[in-house]
């Protein structure tokens, strides 16, 4: 039985109470298993170049290409710290106009030219520190070293507050999955920026006097490993690739361990790619996978990856230029795994000129090894580069493209089957509605017991008294839960953006999908013998009034619609670094052309009624034109008037 049949059915086990994500991962594993048989279509060398250059420019594509700058990366050393045998000097140079990178360079204390090794970070929050083991023991075997900081980490923290010396958005992977929510705006990924950052810390390797450019390596762990596989794969200076605990498969890693917003690159599985067409990109130039066994990348992925490599470098005659090194414990780089990667590095980079075995060093307290004075390094923020970009590409969009991207995110086929379970009193029943095969959410209807036809209220998260005085008032009300994933954990800012990255990466989105299970209750509501279908109205509390604003466009069925401390503006969530929940309502590339104005324009003559509109972290936004606004503690009875006159 092949890997993915054994995961799916582990998958299955695991997460039993979680159909939604089982449904996903079901998708996930037939595009995996497409994209298998065409990697295994390819034997020759001629095939195999031709994969490698459509898979290149998908990459790019999907990631919305790199920026588009040549600026200069306004170099400057700003101290040193003296080794017997190495200096380890501190460097900032800028990756976009005043945008800053922190980095050490380690180097060896002789004069001449040496090899270089980039060495991206993983997410510790401390930065460069984190590698300095590494760093200072590729130094003392004749190697050119730079470690930066990744952003979000070190001297790179963004929304940092200097009162508390933190991030106001957490921790390093919350930083990226906020800036990753703003990219998907602009439709991009969060990873064309750490892509982009790779890159000019390599121009800054590269031009140093002391480096040999023929002769550039890369390794990093965890993220860093991730970005060791990106630019290793996307740009032909890396001659020799080492990434640690990170290389596997979608296979294993969708419904476990899917990474933050660079690691999960929308439409990844649904263009037929997996992590080992990186790999199949660099060959046959020598690449090591080293893993650890207790990993939370699993090592049974990992094996997948490497065995699949070494096919496609047995294309080449290049099996001696793939390796698999695996070290003891869990996630990291313990020391048998750091001597591979020297001796890997030796090996390529320096004739085999060397020993692998690692030297003590002397650590340094993390405040010494700061580029900045403050260990901040200040000037713009990433989403201040990201709302730049998205004003560079921004254009108008018209109401007749607008309704059918909406109907291509809800994505909804065939017609609805409904399941309806009476629990106890026939006034309350359980529904069920599959809304796409093999997919069911979950309602709960409250119908009148009286004859003839009612209006009807569509709830999406609405608190029981609005429920309850919805039904004192006649009328059939349906309370809809749309599609969730019960086993993914909420946190901070941040919230289920799990679910979103998942749907995303198997070519859809969770809000376009929320929007076709609005349109699947509407279906249910308007099929009863006891709703007035020309009267169904819909309310919505918080984020999901944008699943409702945009299910109300493409739906003439519902007639009114109350909002209530909705964000007034998908744009908005770029006005600064910080937003809460975002991954619930961007769909990639939607805010490019339209905005929820937009939505209420496309329903009229039809009534919005919308109050306290918010901003993205859920402060009312006041003053606004044409929205209502609550007085203190004012209960619902105005904006209830409203809906159901």
């Amino acid at each position: 039985m092949r890997l993915a049949a054994l995961i799916f059915l582990a998958g299955s086990i695991l997460f039993a109470e979680d159909r939604f994500l089982d449904w996903m991962n079901h998708i996930a594993q037939q595009q995996l298993d497409r994209r298998e048989a065409a990697v295994k279509a390819v034997q020759t060398v001629d095939q195999a170049e031709a994969r490698k250059g459509k898979v290149r420019a998908k990459i790019l594509d999907l990631i919305g290409g790199l920026p588009d700058y040549d600026g200069p990366l306004n170099a400057r050393i700003t101290g040193s710290l003296e080794r017997p045998r190495y200096v380890i000097e501190k460097v900032i140079f800028e990756s976009l106009p005043q945008y800053f990178v922190t980095a050490n360079l380690y180097r060896p204390h002789e004069p001449g030219r040496y090899p270089g090794v980039l060495l991206p970070l993983g997410h510790w929050e401390e930065g460069k520190p984190a590698v300095e083991q590494i760093a200072a023991n590729l130094a003392l075997k004749g190697f050119v070293v730079l470690a930066y900081d990744p952003v979000g980490q070190g001297e790179r923290l963004q929304a940092y507050d200097r009162r508390l010396r933190r991030s106001l958005g957490g921790g390093a992977t919350d930083q990226h999955i906020l800036a990753g929510a703003q990219s998907l705006l602009a439709g991009e990924s969060f990873a064309r920026y750490r892509i982009w950052d790779a890159k000019r810390a390599l121009d800054y390797l590269v031009s140093r006097p002391e480096v040999d450019a023929a002769k550039i390596g890369c390794t990093g762990c965890s993220g860093g490993g991730t970005i060791t596989t990106y630019i290793s794969a996307l740009d032909p200076r890396i001659t020799v690739s080492a990434p640690a605990c990170y290389m596997n498969t979608f296979q294993l890693l969708f419904a476990g361990e899917t990474g933050d917003s660079e690691q999960s690159i929308p439409n990844f599985l649904s263009s037929g790619l997996d992590l080992a067409d990186y790999v199949e990109l660099f060959a046959p130039k020598p690449w090591l996978i080293a893993s650890t066994v207790g990993d939370f990348f699993p090592l049974e992925g990992a094996r997948h990856a490497y065995q699949e490599a070494s096919d496609w470098y047995a294309l080449y005659g290049a099996k001696d230029k793939i390796a698999w090194a695996i070290g003891p414990g869990g996630h990291g780089t313990p020391i048998e795994d750091r001597e591979a990667i020297y001796g890997w590095m030796i090996r390529w980079l320096k004739a085999g000129m060397g020993t692998a075995k690692e030297e003590p060093i002397q650590l340094t307290p993390a405040f010494d090894l700061w580029a900045s004075e403050s260990g901040q390094v200040g000037g713009r923020d990433l989403n201040e580069i990201i709302r730049e970009d998205f004003r560079r590409k921004q254009s108008a969009g018209t109401r007749e493209d607008m309704l059918p991207a909406i109907r291509k995110s809800a994505a909804l086929p065939g017609p609805a089957a409904v399941r309806v379970i009476v629990t106890g009193n026939p006034a309350v029943q359980s529904i069920a509605i599959e809304t796409e095969p093999g997919l069911e959410i979950s309602c709960t209807l409250y119908a009148p017991q009286t004859s003839g036809r009612k209006p009807a209220v569509l709830v999406v998260d609405g608190s029981p008294a609005l429920l309850a005085r919805l039904v004192e008032r006649g009328n059939v009300v349906l309370a809809l839960t749309p599609r969730n994933s019960p086993s993914a954990v909420e946190r901070g800012l941040i919230g289920d953006w799990i679910t979103n990255t998942r749907a995303l990466m198997i070519g859809r989105n969770l809000p376009g999908m929320r929007v076709g299970d609005i349109e699947r209750a509407v279906d249910f509501l308007a099929s009863r013998q006891d709703v007035d279908a020309a009267a169904i109205r819909a309310t919505a509390y918080g984020v999901p009034g944008v699943w409702l604003l945009m299910a109300a466009a493409i739906d003439s069925r519902i007639t009114r619609v109350w909002l209530d401390g909705t964000p007034y503006s998908l744009r908005a969530a770029l006005d600064n670094p910080l937003s809460r929940n975002l991954h619930d309502a961007v769909i990639p590339g939607f805010a490019l052309h339209w905005d929820l104005s937009d939505l209420v324009e496309s329903i009229r003559p039809r009534e919005v009624i919308w109050s306290n509109p918010t901003d993205w972290m859920e402060s009312v936004q006041p003053h606004l034109g044409g929205y209502l606004y609550r007085t203190h503690e004012e209960p619902d009875d105005r904006f209830l008037k409203q809906l159901l006159r």
